[in-house]
């Protein structure tokens, strides 16, 4: 009996440490594959691609209201962003297209703009460290339609047309990225191109062209500052700040180009949007009392309506 059970004891422990052994070699086996990358996993991609596309419309009418306004009232504003984002290595291609577009038409001032605007950057960069790249940027902005200024509700002066203006800039620094959100890219040397093809607002040498002139060349220093941010759960912030200083003519009456954009996400596509744009042009000389100074432009646009993610 007692050699009966040495037998058995013998037979569970052998047992037991050959199926330890097996374990360990399965293990061993397993650490040795090579791990096959799903194919759904995006993650090693080189491009990123995207955009939005907002749209804001609302209308009234009026019939026998004793507080008086317009019969009838209708405004619609555009917005479409369009990006591509490319890096490997230290290599780094930014591209990112703007488009906005305003209209407002009512029954006593008729239809006009009041927003109207494309801009395209493309900004490559070699990595110096993580956070420091040397850049180069490229910057197009103009507007697609006729632009009026509006001195009284009878008179229209021609303020812009298609590419008058349109500013094209090239400048070579340094794009600081602290964080992911943040941006901040710096040129001692820029140049940049004001052109004014259209011959009535050349003819009066607007935008700092001579009177004739169809286009201008400035040097001068440059900075844009990029943000972007969720504020929360529902809010989110992109801004944009440009600074430009003309060596050539007044170097310390700085352009500013500003934008803001607010938005509210209400539905998978309803949001509120609110945008706020500042722009500063020592060249713009059509504001003041005998229109030919320059002042601070402000633009502020208020709506709910779609809002979607490309």
């Amino acid at each position: 009996m007692k050699k009966i059970f040495i037998l058995v004891a013998t037979l569970i422990i052998g047992s037991k440490v050959y199926a330890q052994d097996e374990t360990v070699k399965g293990l061993k086996d397993e650490s040795a594959k090579t791990i096959q990358k799903d194919a759904g996993d995006t993650s090693s991609k080189t491009w990123k691609k995207g955009g939005l596309f907002s749209i804001n419309v609302s209308q009234g009418s009026l019939k026998n209201w004793a507080a008086g306004g317009d019969k009838f009232s209708m405004s619609l504003n555009l917005y479409t962003n369009f990006f591509t984002f490319y890096k490997k290595g230290k290599n780094s291609w930014d591209n990112n297209i703007d488009f906005y577009l305003g209209y407002v038409n009512t029954t006593t001032l008729g239809a006009r703009k009041n927003d109207d605007r494309i801009d395209i950057t493309s900004k490559y960069g070699y990595a110096l460290n993580p956070k420091l790249n040397l850049s180069t940027l490229f910057n197009f902005r103009s507007q697609f339609f006729a632009g009026y200024e509006y001195p009284n509700a009878n008179t229209e002066n021609l303020t812009s047309n298609i590419l008058a203006p349109a500013y094209i800039l090239l400048g070579v620094g340094l794009d600081y990225k602290p964080t992911s959100d943040l941006s901040i890219f710096f040129s001692p040397l820029t140049t940049r191109w004001v052109i004014v093809n259209d011959k009535t607002l050349s003819a009066k040498g607007l935008y700092g062209v001579e009177p004739g002139k169809k286009s201008a060349t400035q040097i001068g220093a440059y900075a844009s500052i990029n943000y972007t941010k969720n504020l929360n759960q529902i809010i989110t912030y992109k801004g944009r700040l440009d600074l430009f200083s003309n060596y050539k003519s007044n170097p310390q009456n700085i352009d500013l180009f500003m934008t803001n954009m607010f938005s509210a996400k209400l539905s998978k596509i309803l949001s509120a949007t609110w945008s706020l744009d500042l722009i500063y042009d020592d060249d713009v000389k059509l504001f003041g009392k005998n229109s030919n100074s320059p002042n601070l432009q402000l633009k502020s646009l208020l709506g709910v309506g779609l809002l979607v993610k490309l």
